[in-house]
């Protein structure tokens, strides 16, 4: 070999040596479970930050400065859709000026999208309070409903990142596998609670309801999104006379006064659910969020 060929193969892995490493994708999740299930499918490819914790109302944000900064370098939003964001992920994306990541783009990811939506009312009156048009948007409390987002998670991943589509097919292969069998193992012990009647802070359960076959027999918000008065609270416990339920639930999030009052009255226990990642110290990722739900709902089944 010519000593000019050594030179140019020297030159050319030196230059290779001074590329820039591929960089992960960022992605901003609206909500704690997308951001967990993006970590699942994206492994080190993926850099992950939560607009939202447990302990916050998903449908009450503030845009901080911070979260601005987010969104202007981010790769990827994945978010529940539905209209749950609807009062803060539109000003977000306004401001953020991030082209890569406006409704419609691929970087732009609604996971209500990929499955099938409960309660769609047929016309919208806002004096029945905050009801999305779209259907209710709490769809991560039925794990089936995971399982259906990761597919389609997994595909949007690739389609942004090429490069890395077999890791993130092999990432969405093995999470599928694990999921489904521990979906199958969380109905296995969630059958006593098939029929079991319960009572809700806000409407946020109807999927996990329906997954199970709990029975929602009243709620404690007279409207959705409206706190619960006193006299609506009388009215609640009058139905339990009449017709009693198991437990009162509700979010981690939620203010809890209106169920204690309830639960002491009534003599039911009042749940706390994680309802996201992150929402009790079990609840530390996407099968913990389960493993809790089924565990606490079956302690008032008892």
């Amino acid at each position: 070999m010519s000593h000019r060929s050594i030179t140019s193969l020297l030159a050319l892995a030196l230059g290779m040596l001074a590329l820039p490493a591929c960089a992960a994708l960022n992605i901003l999740a609206c909500e704690p479970e997308w951001g967990a299930l993006a970590q699942q499918l994206g492994g080190d490819k993926v850099t992950i930050y939560q607009a939202t914790n447990a302990f916050q109302d998903p449908h009450h944000v503030q845009a901080k400065p911070s979260l601005l900064a987010r969104a202007r370098n981010a790769d990827m939003v994945v978010c529940t859709g539905a209209q749950l964001e609807i009062g803060w992920l539109p000003i977000l994306l306004q401001q953020a000026g991030n082209p890569k990541i406006q409704a419609g783009q691929p970087g732009n990811f609604e996971a209500a999208q990929f499955v099938r939506r409960l309660e769609v009312p047929t016309s919208v009156d806002r004096s029945l309070g905050d009801v999305h048009p779209g259907g209710n948007p709490h769809i991560q409390t039925d794990p089936r409903n995971i399982g259906l987002v990761a597919e389609a998670l997994a595909r949007r991943l690739a389609d942004i990142d090429p490069a890395n589509r077999a890791y993130y097919q092999a990432n969405a292969k093995a999470f599928a596998e694990r999921w489904n069998a521990a979906v199958r193992n969380w109905e296995t012990e969630a059958a006593p609670l098939r029929g079991m009647n319960i009572v809700v802070h806000h409407k946020a359960f109807v999927y996990l309801e329906n997954w199970l076959g709990l029975r929602e027999v009243a709620t404690l918000e007279p409207r959705p999104g409206v706190e619960p008065t006193g006299a609506h609270l009388s009215e609640v416990l009058a139905q339990l006379q009449r017709q009693p339920a198991r437990a009162v639930i509700r979010a981690a999030y939620s203010d809890g006064r209106g169920s204690e009052w309830l639960a002491e009255r009534a003599k039911i226990p009042a749940l706390v659910l994680p309802f996201t990642v992150g929402g009790s110290d079990r609840a530390k990722d996407l099968f913990g969020l389960f493993d809790d739900t089924v565990q606490k709902l079956l302690s008032a089944a008892r």
